[in-house]
């Protein structure tokens, strides 16, 4: 590690349950703002499936029947995130960053961009190219989007932040106006390469370009989430 790189940590929380992750990210944050967490830290994770809805988040985005997603068990959560409606499901990667920007000499939108080029990077591991585009903040292939980004910013740190989908079933996506966003539609890597990504391989690629982008040293911080998982 070289003396300019900060030391971050990183936790893998396999499937989790989105409030749950969510109560999670408001203790660490609590935590981090008062020191007792010092350094930041992501958390890479899985949800089962459930709609979110971000600040800008209407149910005039949803396509179909409330109640279709209530006989499928699929909850609705608004949260504090940038953005609109999307979908969080089994095969997308979800990546949440608490993240002191002002320690960092980083401005919101430079943070945003960087999250963009880490998922931008990664794709490209498999021969993806994804680029950005004006018409929302992500990672696209062409016309469809492959990685979406919502943050939320609390004196200085983020929480929330990026999900990229890797074999995610893409159905659910055709119920919403994605990110509010009329006929556009997602895709996953499976979608564009024709067969399963190993979920594993891309978490290792994500991580090593989250090091070279943010220029981090990424250390594992397991360890230290059962002082703050919720039970």
């Amino acid at each position: 590690m070289s003396s300019e790189q900060q030391k971050w940590l990183l936790a893998d929380l396999g499937l989790l349950d989105y409030r749950k992750a969510h109560r999670l990210q408001l203790e660490l944050l609590n935590y981090r703002k008062e020191g007792s967490l010092q350094e930041d830290i992501i958390l890479l994770l899985e949800h089962p499936p459930v709609f979110t809805l971000g600040r800008r988040g209407g149910l005039d985005s949803l396509k179909v029947p409330r109640e279709l997603l209530e006989t499928r068990g699929i909850p609705v959560i608004q949260v504090e995130r940038g953005g609109d409606i999307t979908y969080h499901g089994p095969g997308q990667l979800v990546a949440y960053l608490i993240v002191n920007l002002r320690q960092k000499n980083l401005r919101v939108v430079e943070f945003v961009e960087a999250l963009e080029e880490v998922m931008i990077r990664t794709v490209a591991s498999w021969g993806i190219r994804a680029e950005r585009n004006p018409l929302n903040r992500g990672a696209w292939v062409g016309m469809l989007k492959i990685g979406s980004i919502g943050i939320a910013v609390s004196r200085s740190f983020t929480y929330h932040g990026l999900a990229l989908n890797v074999n995610a079933d893409m159905e659910p996506f055709s119920w919403i106006n994605p990110c509010g966003l009329h006929g556009v539609m997602m895709t996953s890597m499976e979608q564009v390469l024709g067969e399963k990504i190993p979920m594993e391989e891309v978490k290792n690629s994500l991580s090593a370009h989250f090091q070279d982008v943010f220029n981090i040293h990424l250390e594992n911080g397991n360890h230290i989430l059962s002082n703050y998982l919720p039970s």
